[in-house]
């Protein structure tokens, strides 16, 4: 059996109303504007989390050349949406912020601010990294976070993709343990309890919690590897008030943050490690899925608390299509980055 290799943090998915709609502000703000995937069709591998039905869909996997994960947008079709109960809030458990990398985060927090746009105070700094937060027009929080990586630099974006997420949890020395030993995010930059003054402004923000930041010590390996650049996984664990889950009661693809995807090869080894630590595949969509003109294999399970992890095995994404040209991951190396030239040739598929 060949090794795994986690690639990197390809995507976090949020469910929306409207993608179309959501998908244009995230592209007009951050420049998430290449679409590797724009597919409708139907849920029917997710039954453990769509009440026990498939359910129809439609999303987009957008991804920035400058560097990082991509956001994957997910609109459920034909069923009324299912919001959470109460606002979500510092320490409950699951995914409550996503992190969104900028090469300048003074520059960054200065546009957003003459374009009127949710910033929830100014930036500040945690472990060392200059970073703010903010909301998007349907009160999901982002956190624009400092990283000098840049794969393909842009004249009018200071950001790129998703940079990781602040994923709230009940055992922190156990969820710790959970994502060095499986992701390789084995490097705690702080791990620090208390009332945080930069997270004053986030709902729950007054809540005494322990945090704890992560980063990987080696760097990702495999073909995506150099576009989806390094990310950062934050741990919070609130020590005195109760919490809730976030997607307690309500159906995958709700409105909210509902995965975080890494890009994998080697699926079964993948398996093989989850199974190791307790935590099997909860949904496989087989060896051969197609997701419009992308193909792979996709995987789930859940963290120590039920955060849903997505793992993809991409065999095939488009580049241009009209010349039927696409990458084919079958026949790469499972270690060394595509050529440069051939991810810069992604832009062909941006939208403006």
């Amino acid at each position: 059996m060949k090794e795994k290799v986690i690639c990197g943090l390809q995507q976090v998915g949020i469910g929306v109303k409207d993608a179309n709609e959501s998908w244009k502000w995230y592209r007009a703000h951050f420049g998430i504007d290449i679409p590797v995937v724009a597919d409708e069709g139907v849920a029917e591998r997710m039954l453990p989390y769509t009440g026990g039905k498939p359910q129809p869909r439609f999303a987009i996997l957008a991804v920035s050349l400058q560097g990082g994960g991509g956001l994957e947008i997910w609109e459920p079709r034909g069923r009324e949406l299912n919001y959470p109960a109460q606002q979500p809030r510092l320490g409950d458990l699951g995914i409550f912020i996503a992190k969104i990398k900028s090469r300048d985060v003074k520059a960054t927090f200065e546009e957003f601010f003459r374009k009127g746009l949710r910033l929830l105070g100014e930036p500040t700094t945690f472990a060392g990294i200059r970073h703010f937060y903010m909301q998007d027009p349907w009160d999901n929080i982002l956190e624009i976070v400092e990283d000098p990586y840049v794969m393909v630099p842009s004249k009018q974006f200071t950001t790129g993709g998703s940079f990781g997420a602040v994923l709230g949890v009940s055992d922190m020395d156990r969820s710790v343990a959970f994502y060095g030993k499986l992701l390789g995010y084995d490097k705690v930059l702080a791990d620090e309890t208390g009332v945080f003054k930069d997270m004053e402004c986030l709902p729950g923000g007054s809540r005494k919690v322990r945090r704890v930041l992560l980063a990987h010590s080696k760097p990702f390996e495999g073909p995506l590897s150099e576009l989806m650049g390094p990310s950062q996984l934050e741990l919070v664990q609130a020590l005195e008030e109760p919490v809730v889950k976030l997607y307690e009661n309500r159906y995958w693809g709700d409105p909210g943050y509902i995965q975080i995807c890494f890009d994998v090869r080697n699926m079964e080894s993948v398996r093989a490690d989850c199974e190791a630590l307790g935590h099997p595949f909860v949904c496989d969509s087989g060896v051969d899925f197609d997701m419009g003109d992308a193909n792979g294999h996709f995987t789930y399970i859940e963290d120590p608390d039920g955060t849903l992890i997505e793992f993809v095995e991409t065999f095939r994404i488009p580049v241009v299509k009209k010349i039927g040209f696409y990458i084919d991951f079958t026949k790469r190396d499972d270690r060394r980055p595509l050529p440069r030239w051939m991810i810069k040739a992604l832009r062909f598929l941006r939208v403006s």
